[in-house]
């Protein structure tokens, strides 16, 4: 099996990576609370909008913490949060 070999995202473009993440996040909760005014909190699309809502805000932990360990002795706090 061949080793993988990756070259991380650089600071710059985590930073960038991270503020479109945040602009998605709080679109997709702006979409969310719509379906869920107009259809109710009970309608599968609304459910459906809050497990996606839900999906990208673990993807940012996931992104802040892989960031973290991409570049070492650099503050990359708020970078995904």
């Amino acid at each position: 099996m061949a080793s993988e070999n990756f070259l991380p995202l650089t600071r710059d473009e985590h930073y960038e990576l991270g503020r479109e993440l945040r602009a998605m996040s709080a679109r997709m909760r702006e979409l969310c609370g719509l379906v869920v005014s107009v259809y109710g909190p009970n309608n599968q699309s609304a459910f459906q909008f809050e497990k996606a809502t839900a999906v990208l805000d673990r993807l940012r932990g996931d992104m802040q913490a892989q960031a973290e360990a991409d570049l070492p002795g650099f503050d990359v706090r708020g970078y995904y949060d």
